[in-house]
């Protein structure tokens, strides 16, 4: 019987992402995929954290806690060389309150304006919290540039203005599965999916994992 894992965001392009990573370890039976929609009373907690894994364990744990079945939760954030690794942890808040992808990409770009220097990097940690207390970790990063104008319909947040540095098209120019192979996000879910593939046994908490 597939063990049931809460994919624990309220990000809907996060959420589809998750879902779609997953989606070939549900079809195994390994696990049946969980919403939040399934748990209404249970409330999103704040980020409070200082890094992308406290955020991420902080978010597992909740879930874990409050529904008592494995939960997966994520952090990621985008580190712009030009403003010393800003917005990093903050880059859902960076640009204010309720601020809309569009409203995060203008700022971006005014803060960027002659700027010498636009690497960026995406990075992402997972975490996986069973009811009782135990955790894994899987990470992965993106390695890129920040464009001048934002360029594709595709993805979420910062995606547009996210140019991977091959094949040299934006996060929002790929299609979903390109996306899938090539972002901080795919390749997080990539070592979680690689990890339950080859030892199914490992969902079920008898023996460590990264």
């Amino acid at each position: 019987m597939p063990r049931a894992l809460v994919l624990a965001t309220g990000n809907p392009g996060k959420l589809a992402e998750l879902l779609r990573g997953l989606e070939p370890l549900s079809r195994e039976g390994i696990i049946e995929l969980l919403t939040p929609s399934s748990f209404p009373s249970v409330p999103f907690p704040p980020e409070t954290g200082s890094s992308y894994r406290e955020n991420a364990t902080a978010k597992a744990q909740w879930w874990a806690c409050r529904t008592g079945r494995l939960a997966l939760a994520d952090d990621s954030g985008l580190e712009v060389a030009w403003l010393a690794g800003a917005p990093g942890v903050h880059s859902d808040s960076w640009a204010g309150p309720g601020a809309s992808s569009m409203d995060k990409n203008r700022r971006l770009l005014e803060a960027l304006h002659g700027a010498a220097d636009r690497r960026a990097v995406f990075r992402c940690c997972l975490a996986l919290a069973w009811p009782d207390g135990r955790l894994c970790h899987f990470e992965g990063a993106c390695e890129g540039t920040i464009t001048e104008r934002a360029r594709g319909r595709n993805g979420f947040g910062y995606d547009p203005l996210f140019q991977v540095l091959a094949p040299g098209r934006t996060l929002a120019e790929l299609d979903p599965e390109d996306k899938d192979r090539l972002s901080h996000r795919g390749r997080a879910l990539g070592a979680l999916r690689r990890l339950l593939e080859s030892e199914p046994e490992a969902i079920e908490g008898t023996r460590g994992c990264g």
